[in-house]
């Protein structure tokens, strides 16, 4: 069968071949569950669908047949347990090849799935659980994380159902065991497009985190992401490096990739290892590969084996901006350009370097045509070429099926991201003639010195250029006479010290390829940068350090 993608979206491309525009059609009972999860199972059962391995060498194939059995009896174990539509569900299986039919399953189920990282501690926990009604807990079986399950659930008033996987745990139930006893296949539970199926918890850089709504809708919003910048292949196998409970699994590990008829490529460790992952990647042939910024540093500074990525065809990257210069190291060692992308736990990808485009590096690439995107001023007016403005979705004509409903329980914020009909994404950047996207910063992170406007990522793009900087991240910092001063901290790579005589080196460095103004005029050597959950710098902490 072709890759059901074709059947719910249409595509057309310009006289350069380059991706023009994009539509969805769909029912409006669409529910990826049923109509792409059952559809592929039925026209194809054996379809690979999964390919999950770990660190110690086990490994398990899914078909989109078992797929579709196990989402089915996983239904019926959580019916048993009174858990229906609009219920909330906290899921936080680490990279566990069962999450693979639980999502499934709560979507037929017309529950709402709410992904979460492992490494969640108590108090985070028990503020989901309050925040969003949590009605269940399917966690990993680790006894620390059920500890802090446990935990967690003692400080609420309504505490939820607990269920794990793999192993009994004190205070849970195994929902494998449930499913035993359930029926293979289950009648369609009725559920429309523009019901909640999927909520996000932002990073939460500053303050509580905020609650993402997307609808049934969502799924298919990710065409794009997974067929156009991830390039996957229908029978093809694609890896993208994310644990279940961030939103880059829903980029690039299910949702798109098998519309498009990828099967998804599991990796599950407790620990980043290049070289593993690299194992992973030459054993089962990986096609198409994705990773954030900061493990395409790590790999670039430590060594690639250029035979590791010889079955891969497409490389992409998103979750911050990539330093050029990582970039060229990289293509030097695979021959592989990394397409960057820009988008938000809110959104599916808004911007990015599509097949059939020539990319520019450094750049973010060009909107994706399911957004009408612009870049605006404070007053939400359009900016010229080449000049810095926030970038924004608008919505004035319609609602894009990629960008979330809005932020639960949370009007303020809402109407605050949503002003006169444009969705304010609180990230900047400028364009050049070519209609290509430079990304500068957040909104808050742009440094003003001596009457010039400097983007951090302008000059951590130079200095991870040094052969002594492993990581880098830039401040402004006040001062009475400019405004504000660049500070930089710094982690140096493995045996390198620290001295006065190298922040003056690096000093040096940056003045001698970016403009004299832009040199941080403060240095600090840090032994590693304050990260959120899903390894984006936090710059926030960084400034109340500095204060």
């Amino acid at each position: 069968m072709e890759p059901l993608c074709e059947r719910f979206s249409s595509t057309t491309f310009d006289e350069n071949g380059q991706l023009a525009g994009f539509s969805l059609h769909y029912e409006d009972n669409f529910n990826f569950g049923y109509d792409v999860v059952d559809a592929i199972a039925q026209a194809e059962p054996e379809k690979r669908a999964v390919q999950w391995c770990d660190e110690s060498g086990a490994e398990k194939t899914l078909s989109f047949g078992e797929i579709s059995r196990l989402s089915s009896q996983a239904v019926g174990a959580l019916r048993t347990l009174n858990i229906g539509k609009g219920d909330r569900v906290l899921v936080m299986l680490k990279r566990h090849w069962e999450y693979w039919f639980i999502a499934p399953a709560l979507h037929k189920l017309g529950a709402v799935i709410v992904p979460a990282t492992h490494m969640l501690r108590v108090h985070d926990i028990t503020y989901r659980i309050g925040a969003a009604d949590i009605k269940a807990i399917v966690c990993a079986e680790s006894e620390d994380l059920c500890d802090r399950v446990r935990e967690a659930v003692h400080e609420v008033e309504h505490p939820p159902i607990l269920l794990t996987v793999r192993a009994d745990r004190e205070g849970f139930q195994r929902l494998d065991v449930l499913m035993a006893s359930q029926p293979e296949q289950i009648e369609r539970i009725p559920t429309r497009a523009t019901d909640p199926m999927l909520m996000y918890f932002t990073s939460g850089t500053t303050g509580n985190p905020k609650m993402v709504i997307h609808s049934f809708t969502y799924p298919l919003g990710h065409i794009v992401t997974a067929k156009y910048w991830q390039c996957v292949q229908n029978d093809g196998l694609h890896l993208t490096v994310a644990d279940t409970g961030w939103a880059k699994c829903s980029w690039g590990k299910i949702y798109g990739q098998w519309l498009c008829g990828s099967a998804v490529m599991v990796f599950e460790f407790e620990r980043f290892n290049a070289e593993m992952l690299m194992k992973v990647l030459e054993k089962y042939q990986v096609t198409t590969f994705c990773a954030p910024p900061t493990l395409y540093r790590l790999m670039a500074k430590t060594g690639i084996r250029r035979e590791a990525f010889a079955s891969v065809q497409h490389t992409s990257t998103a979750g911050e901006a990539l330093q050029e210069e990582i970039i060229r190291l990289f293509h030097e060692d695979t021959g592989l350009e990394i397409m960057e992308g820009f988008g938000q736990s809110e959104t599916t990808l808004i911007i990015g370097n599509f097949s059939g485009s020539q990319p520019k590096r450094g750049s973010m690439g060009k909107p994706n045509p399911l957004f009408s995107v612009m870049l605006v001023d404070h007053d939400q007016n359009p900016v010229p070429v080449g000049e810095t403005g926030e970038i924004v979705i608008d919505t004035r004509q319609r609602m894009p099926e990629g960008l979330c409903m809005g932020y639960e329980k949370n009007e303020e914020a809402t109407a605050r991201y949503w002003r006169n009909g444009l969705y304010s994404t609180g990230d900047t950047a400028y364009m050049d003639e070519d209609g290509y996207y430079y990304y500068v910063g957040r909104v808050d992170d742009v440094i003003k010195s001596s009457g010039y406007r400097i983007g951090p990522f302008e000059v951590e793009s130079v200095l991870i250029q040094h052969p002594a900087v492993r990581d880098c991240a830039v401040i402004g910092v006040p001062d009475l006479e400019r405004g504000q001063l660049v500070k930089a901290y710094v982690v140096l790579r493995d045996r390198t010290e620290g001295t006065e005589d190298l922040k003056k080196a690096l000093q040096v460095f940056v003045k001698e390829r970016t403009a004299p103004y832009k040199y941080p005029r403060l240095i600090e050597f840090i032994d590693e940068l304050p990260k959120t959950f899903s390894g984006k710098t936090q710059y926030n902490v960084l400034r109340e350090r500095s204060k």
